[in-house]
């Protein structure tokens, strides 16, 4: 429910009838580096990866927050967007509700200590995959 939160937040706030909202001008007058050039090559990446950005911020320990908040604001298709997300982080939060009920509290402290390195492995390991079998594998 926080990340449809955020997707709406980002869908209604960053646009104004078709054109960029004073949030967002905000945002570009006021931040530096960032600027339309930037968000429109953002957005690109977005439309083309936009499940892999989503499942990967969410099964990650990036801030999910500012995925959920830019796919709305780039206008991601929003099932793929819930289907990433609920896929995602089921997938986190199942994996520790596992290794807690299968191994108790001698995996605790592992998982407070290692969980956020590991899932980072994990993730870039399922990237890697991902362009090998797309891009090497034909």
């Amino acid at each position: 429910m926080g990340g449809m939160l955020g997707y709406f937040i980002g869908y209604y706030f960053w646009w104004d009838g078709g054109l960029y909202s004073s949030y967002a001008s905000l945002f570009f007058n006021h931040i530096p580096g960032f600027s339309e050039e930037l968000f429109q090559t953002i957005q690109e990446k977005y439309n083309i990866y936009g499940f892999i950005i989503i499942f990967t911020a969410g099964f990650s320990p990036i801030p999910y927050k500012i995925f959920t908040i830019s796919a709305g604001a780039f206008d991601i298709s929003f099932p793929i967007f819930v289907a990433a997300s609920i896929i995602s982080r089921s997938a986190r939060f199942f994996l520790i509700a596992v290794l807690l009920l299968n191994y108790g509290d001698k995996i605790r402290n592992i998982i407070e200590r290692y969980l956020n390195s590991l899932t980072l492995i994990f993730t870039a390991l399922l990237i890697g995959g991902y362009f090998i079998v797309k891009y090497l594998i034909k």
